[in-house]
């Protein structure tokens, strides 16, 4: 597979803080990325470097181009698309269709229409009219309909509720992801998309913390839920993040072979929002 984004020694500095730190990373075609970490850990500033929206110190290629001189032509092929919320409130459906036919080049009106006809939007239908569900249709319908080699979606269904989360997500890998396609995703909501990705990468303080395919994750990480009598074993082989669940300990091992970890207790691969928190102890007080 061909790398879709390279970046080689990313920073971008406002001030004396830099927001994104000597940032290396791959991210190759026909995977779906997600990009985690807390609030100003960098994500912003590394989707906005990607896009084209700000200056930055390094090497980055996005579908072969660089962002800071080639911007138009890489827009052709790449969707963007934030929050699901901001949409105005005076804004009809026809009118944001008429937007996005008239910005990117790449975006299929017919097909557009043709997924708003299964719905209960109308061309004339107002924003303010609409449910939270309304509106993630209309995004949903404006998504799908642009057939971009890269979309970047940033805290998508930031303010939408667990149900309109999760219709949104499997819209997304059913209607629209395909072996052409890369997405790249950054949210807070790491339980609701741990299902899609394909890879992850944990930033904080502007620095990629952990790069690996969800395979990758699986073979390297082990959670044991570990028997009493073996703690001082369990510890002895070092786990790198330690709690306590109803009264059993529960450690996290990186690279331990299953094998060894067998005789503490009961193994499993852990869930990505407890190995985030182990990747960013000491970022919090």
């Amino acid at each position: 597979m061909s790398a879709i984004i390279t970046a080689s020694g990313l920073r971008k500095q406002y001030g004396k803080r830099a927001a994104i730190d000597n940032l290396s990373f791959s991210i190759e075609a026909g995977r779906i990325v997600g990009l985690i970490g807390p609030n100003g850990s960098g994500k912003t500033t590394t989707l906005k470097a990607i896009l084209g929206l700000t200056r930055f110190e390094g090497e980055l290629s996005v579908l072969g181009m660089d962002p800071r001189q080639q911007r138009d032509a890489l827009m052709n092929d790449v969707c963007f698309i934030a929050d699901v919320a901001i949409l105005p409130k005076w804004l009809k459906v026809k009118q944001a269709l008429d937007f996005v036919e008239g910005v990117h080049p790449r975006f299929d009106r017919s097909k557009a229409e043709k997924y708003l006809a299964q719905t209960k939007l109308d061309p004339e239908m107002k924003v303010k009219a609409m449910s939270k569900g309304m509106v993630v249709q209309l995004h949903l319908a404006l998504v799908m309909a642009i057939d971009a080699r890269l979309l970047v979606l940033d805290e998508p269904t930031l303010g939408l509720d667990i149900l309109y989360r999760k219709q949104f997500y499997q819209h997304l890998l059913e209607d629209y992801f395909d072996e052409n396609k890369t997405i790249l995703i950054t949210t807070h909501q790491i339980e609701e998309v741990e299902h899609i990705l394909s890879d992850l990468m944990f930033i904080r303080d502007g620095k990629i913390e952990l790069s690996a395919s969800m395979d990758e994750v699986s073979e390297r990480f082990t959670e044991v839920m570990v028997e009493a009598a073996s703690i001082p074993a369990a510890q002895a082989l070092q786990p790198i993040h330690q709690r306590a669940v109803f009264g059993k300990s529960i450690m996290l091992f990186d690279g331990v072979p299953r094998a060894q970890l067998a005789n503490l207790g009961e193994l499993r691969t852990p869930a990505l929002a407890d190995l985030f928190v182990a990747t960013m102890k000491g970022t919090y007080a």
